[in-house]
């Protein structure tokens, strides 16, 4: 066991985080490596537990975590968003959430083994899906737009459903089961529900208000949300537990669709918030499982059940609940197979299980390791396969990492040119169409619109693009636009032109320091890149090898070459900048503008050649 309970944070904070940026190192899916890493710390190696550590505080922090991260997830949940896709998630979410409850249910009964009562209560549970294991899924997979819409709109809509199905459930069997049954904790249960989501409303509203008024400082926005939720969820669960899901998730919808850009700002801070609180939170689930928890997953009829619910159950209920819409059998068939459990499951099955045993139900000491069972096997099933499923069905943007470049212009077109060529993604975006002429004459992909517009981000595909790059005649825009996607794209792959001039008397400075890195060198701006252009420089691709190598091509090279990126054989790339360390290996190709001294010396050898034939020709006519 750790030493103290401070030491047990710091080291849940470590292998949590930890894990996430094995993760990323390794593009393997987070929620599968901090499961992974939480069973080795907890049950397995017996360095801690958090749920006995942390004693009577261990339930309120996983619920006030579980409570933010659903808010931050319903944040994102712009109606705008969802155009053509209302009928398929209504669908889904309604239809396929009681066909699921239903089917689960039965399933948990007949296979699992459980009583009606424990059964029904399960199956409610597990219609969630969650935003704390479909959100990461999305960002690593590279979906099309249209099946991840619709997968974290299920997710965040159905989560709230999943737990108030479940009280619902327990309230129905306890009402149908009593010797004198009441319906009175059935209406307070509905009257309950309707409060939850009317203070959810009021909250978003009143802190929405407070925004757009400015009774709020600036400082404070980001800890008065943070308060705010933490009171909402509180308020409607103490009415009727798990009632506080649905209202946060009231209140970060009504936030998302007010169209208050203090929202915007704050939101990657949210995002950060929720970073953090998954790792922490999934690491102290899994390390708080029981040797015997694990045991019992291998029994034959719980493995049954899960399988069933994978294979079964989920698919059945996406297929009826979208027969006529306009869902392509890839995307239904993809959508059938990925429905990963998390948290929200995890910790409301452990409320159940001992509030079940509290009523008498012997089988209810099942739910927790039955919900273990499906949450490990579908993170890892899941989590290991959507990649693989979605190229397979066609429904991946994975390839090379792409690049979008706000500003069209001679040289910006001849650089999307040379990426066509390394076979890397590439579209330019500007708002002047006439400026788009010479991206349009030269088939590079383009969009026609305002970067920074809300328009351009519901209209714009920018999953396949991984860089950005600023290039417009307007160096206090480019510095706007790489501050405002450098969370999205992150620190070091937003680049802008350098807004080096001469006449800027030291202004050039300031714009310099504001968001994004420098491209290629500090002392090359934009015009001297489109002169170089017009000057007929070439876009030359160098292959460097054990023969070549690069400190040789560096020799080598004229000393007006400008070094633009290199590509590497797995179809990386980096982009040169004073502030990134870039160094080529053997293999890798080196893209670079070079003055066009050997295309000079072609065309002057080839006039020789001609020249010289001409004048055997004119030798032999006399």
């Amino acid at each position: 066991m750790v030493p103290s309970l401070l030491f047990e944070v710091m080291l849940i904070g470590l292998l949590g985080i930890g894990s996430q940026w094995v993760a990323w190192r390794y593009r393997m899916p987070a929620i599968v490596i901090m499961s992974i890493t939480g069973l080795l710390a907890g049950p397995i190696l017996g360095l801690m537990n958090p749920e006995e550590d942390f004693g009577d505080l261990y339930t309120p922090i996983i619920s006030v975590a579980v409570a933010i991260i659903l808010f931050e997830g319903s944040l994102n949940l712009s109606f705008k968003e969802i155009r053509g896709l209302g009928r398929p998630v209504f669908r889904i979410s309604t239809i396929g959430a009681f066909l699921a409850w239903i089917l689960g249910s039965v399933a948990a009964h007949y296979i699992a083994g459980l009583n009606w009562a424990a059964a029904f209560v399960i199956g409610g549970l597990f219609i969630v899906t969650g935003p704390t294991v479909i959100l990461p899924l999305l960002r690593q997979s590279k979906l099309k737009p249209r099946p991840a819409k619709v997968l974290k709109w299920e997710g965040i809509i159905v989560d709230p459903i999943g737990a108030l199905l479940a009280v619902f459930a327990f309230e129905i069997i306890t009402f149908l089961t009593a010797n004198n049954p009441d319906g009175s904790a059935l209406l307070i249960f509905f009257a309950a529900s309707v409060f939850a989501a009317i203070l959810g409303w009021a909250c978003g509203r009143g802190i929405g208000f407070m925004f757009e008024t400015g009774y709020l400082p600036e400082y404070l926005k980001s800890p008065a949300v943070f308060i705010v939720v933490i009171a909402c969820f509180t308020l409607a669960d103490e009415v009727v537990h798990e009632t506080g899901l649905l209202a946060v998730t009231a209140m970060g919808m009504t936030l998302a669709n007010m169209g208050i850009s203090s929202v915007e700002d704050m939101r990657h801070f949210k995002e950060n918030i929720s970073m953090l609180l998954i790792s922490a939170i999934f690491i102290m689930l899994t390390a708080s499982l029981q040797v015997d928890t694990l045991l019992q997953v291998f029994d034959p009829n719980i493995m049954g059940y899960v399988l069933l619910m994978m294979f079964v159950v989920r698919p059945l209920s996406i297929f009826l609940s979208t027969i006529g819409t306009d869902l392509s059998f890839n995307e239904k068939a993809l959508l059938g197979w990925i429905a990963p459990r998390g948290i929200v499951a995890l910790t409301v099955s452990s409320y159940f299980a001992s509030i079940l045993s509290s009523a008498g139900y012997a089988d209810a000491t099942l739910i927790t390791t039955i919900t273990f069972a499906l949450v490990f096997t579908t993170v890892v099933a899941h989590g290991f396969s959507i990649g693989w499923l979605a190229k397979k069905l066609h429904l991946s943007k994975e390839g090379r990492p792409g690049t979008l470049i706000v500003g069209s212009n001679n040289f910006t077109v001849n650089l999307a040119r040379s990426l066509q060529k390394a076979r890397a993604p590439v579209i330019i975006v500007d708002s002047s169409w006439e400026r788009l002429r010479k991206a349009r004459e030269a088939g590079i992909p383009f969009y026609h619109g305002q970067m920074l517009s809300e328009q351009t981000e519901y209209q714009l595909d920018t999953i396949p693009y991984e860089y950005l790059i600023a290039a417009t005649e307007f160096n206090s825009y480019n510095a706007l636009v790489c501050t405002t996607f450098m969370p999205e794209y992150g620190r070091t792959n937003v680049f802008k032109v350098s807004p080096y001039r001469h006449d800027l008397n030291g202004m050039g400075d300031i714009v310099n320091k504001v968001g994004g890195r420098i491209l290629f060198r500090q002392d090359l701006s934009l015009d001297e890149l489109n002169q170089k252009t017009r000057e007929h420089y070439v876009f030359r691709q160098t292959a460097i090898t054990n023969q070549y190598t690069y400190k040789q091509y560096l020799n080598e090279k004229d000393e007006n070459t400008v070094l633009l990126y290199i590509m590497k054989p797995s179809g990386r790339m980096r982009y040169y900048s004073e502030e990134l360390r870039v160094t080529p290996e053997p293999g890798d190709t080196v893209v670079s503008l070079t003055p066009p001294v050997k295309e000079k010396e072609k065309i002057m050898k080839r006039l020789e050649n001609q020249r010289s034939n001409n004048g055997n020709n004119g030798n032999g006519k006399k």
